[in-house]
């Protein structure tokens, strides 16, 4: 009876620790760019997640090469990223030790712009107009992606405009003033951005190619995420989220909601398809 005994409380302690290893499996530790691209991308997948059935912890990075270390560590477990430019030298170093799971949007461009009512279409036409710009563009931040592209197109083009650095906060607010005023002016800028949303402006035509075409975001995991979670991998999967939809969502915080309630209201709203992305059933 005693062998028995001994037999049923081992039994019993193998399977305590199998549903303890299945729940810990529910857990999901999520990174994401604390960038208004990305946020939304991270609320929304976790809302899908949580309705059906996991726990989603978030982790804010600020920089691509700490948000890569972490998931090939496994500090963290899913990334959505932009792994054909953006970061793609972090994908290329470390793609050995990491997965794609799926594309989760679609079209994100950044280059020069300029308000709808200046009357060139092309880079190319920059330069004679150089005085109705002010003999300069309007930049960003310093080393981002964006403002070294932003470079490269003064020296291909030989423009003669002073690529100007700043800060986005800066660039938005001298944006506007020319907007206000109906002058000229040209920024560097991007899509999805709610800038693109609220003032009247158009990506100037790049002949040479200099800017990337186009990109893709995708749920990226550290190798072994789908054997390990094929559900979760399914639900994920499922999600897509069109850039115009990002746009809005960041044009309702530009307007004064919080990040968290405009993902909900877009959540909200759009219940019905989350539900379909919710059932998914994995193997």
């Amino acid at each position: 009876m005693k062998t028995l005994w001994k037999a049923l409380c081992a039994a019993a302690m193998v399977g305590m620790t199998m549903l303890s290893a299945q729940a810990e499996e529910k857990t999901i530790t999520v990174g994401t760019m604390s960038w208004e691209d990305l946020t939304p991308i991270t609320g929304i997948t976790k809302k899908v997640l949580e309705d059906a059935g996991y726990t989603v912890k978030v982790v804010d990075f600020s920089e691509w090469g700490i948000a890569y270390a972490a998931l090939t560590k496994g500090d963290i477990q899913l990334l959505a990223s932009q792994t054909d430019y953006v970061a793609q030298d972090y994908w290329d170093k470390n793609k050995k030790r990491l997965e794609k799971i799926s594309p989760v949007s679609h079209g994100l461009y950044q280059a020069i712009a300029v308000p709808n009512y200046v009357t060139i279409d092309s880079t190319e036409q920059l330069n004679d107009n150089a005085d109705k710009f002010g003999g300069k563009i309007v930049g960003i931040e310093p080393g981002s992606g964006l403002m070294r592209d932003a470079a490269n197109a003064v020296k291909e083009y030989g423009l003669k405009l002073q690529l100007v650095e700043g800060s986005t906060a800066a660039m938005t607010a001298a944006l506007k003033s020319a907007v206000d005023r109906k002058e000229w002016i040209a920024v560097t800028i991007w899509e999805p951005s709610w800038m693109m949303q609220k003032y009247p402006v158009k990506f100037l035509k790049d002949p040479k190619g200099i800017f990337p075409p186009p990109q893709s975001y995708y749920w990226i995991a550290k190798k072994g995420f789908s054997a390990d979670h094929p559900h979760a991998r399914e639900v994920i999967a499922s999600v897509y989220v069109p850039l115009a939809d990002i746009t809005a969502i960041n044009g309702a915080v530009s307007d004064g909601k919080k990040m968290d309630e405009a993902v909900k209201a877009w959540t909200d709203a759009h219940a019905d398809l989350l539900k379909r992305w919710e059932n998914i059933k994995g193997d």
